[in-house]
């Protein structure tokens, strides 16, 4: 909703100021130049990238259009699996997790957090790094590094669409003058006309320049920074997944191993000490009577 917005805005300022000026609207509709730039960025676009960045990016640039990501509450439902867990393998031994891991859909602990269940990737990171932690063949520093190269990758995995994204939106300035010159070179093909004739032809050739650097900087190039950034909020779950099992590896009580958890988030979406408490203290059981 804010991209839409935000290019509205692009587009009402530019074109306003233009028509403020007394400029003519219709001066501005170059269709060919349109082709000519836009068609030569998304052909540079399809030479440039694998097969598989193109389908990625295909499938994460409707993202940027839609809200999500994790909120606060997120992070406190799944600090607090976290720490349900944990205290779980704390009282009874790492093995009670191991059918916890091993069939997380029809765990009943898992089925209280609907929305890990329901991420497929970050579900699948945490019982592949409680099953090696319950195996004890593996300590705290194996884990951390083996950690760090799967964060790793997955920045790398996600930073594909943007990257790709930034790169066209770097050479649409260019393919902006590709237009302009040919625009230019028609010009002075048409030496003899009349000056009007000439100076809506050269009008017309500058246009590309315009549109050009307008796309560049006022919609993919904000495109691809708005999916970077996502691609970085994608990361925190599974970085505050890592700190809270490290904390847990390195001897630490499951009540202080969340605080590791809760302190790598980014402070907008980061609970309090006292809403992550209240999450913790709901996790546990009634004493029976």
């Amino acid at each position: 909703m804010f991209v839409v917005i935000g290019w509205v805005l692009v587009i009402g300022s530019v074109i306003g100021s233009f028509l403020g000026v007394g400029g003519h609207l219709l001066a501005l509709f170059q269709p060919f130049e349109l082709l000519c730039i836009f068609g030569g960025a998304v052909g540079a676009f399809v030479v440039s990238n694998p097969v598989t960045t193109l389908k990625k990016t295909i499938k994460v640039l409707p993202s940027a259009f839609k809200a999500g990501g994790y909120s606060k509450e997120k992070y406190v439902q799944l600090i607090a699996l976290l720490y349900e867990l944990l205290q779980k393998a704390r009282k009874e031994g790492m093995m009670a997790l191991e059918v916890d891991v091993e069939a997380p859909q029809n765990s009943p602990t898992f089925k209280k957090y609907e929305h890990v269940l329901n991420d497929h990737h970050l579900l699948e990171f945490i019982v592949d790094y409680l099953r090696m932690m319950s195996s004890g063949n593996i300590n705290a520093l194996e884990m951390q590094d083996l950690m760090d190269e799967e964060l790793e990758t997955h920045h790398a995995e996600t930073s594909l669409a943007s990257g790709a994204i930034q790169k066209m939106a770097d050479g649409l300035p260019a393919f902006g003058i590709v237009a302009a010159v040919m625009g230019v070179v028609h010009t002075m093909g048409s030496v003899g006309a009349a000056p009007a004739i000439l100076g809506e032809m050269i009008a017309g050739a500058l246009v590309g320049t315009f549109l050009g650097i307008l796309l560049a900087y006022g919609f993919f190039g904000p495109l691809a920074d708005l999916l970077a950034a996502k691609g970085q909020a994608e990361a925190k779950p599974f970085q505050c997944v890592k700190s809270v099992l490290l904390a847990s590896m390195n001897g630490y009580a499951p009540a202080i191993a969340v605080e590791f958890g809760r302190k790598v988030l980014f402070t907008a979406d980061r609970p309090t000490f006292k809403e992550l408490d209240d999450a913790v203290r709901a996790t546990k059981q009634p004493k029976s009577a």
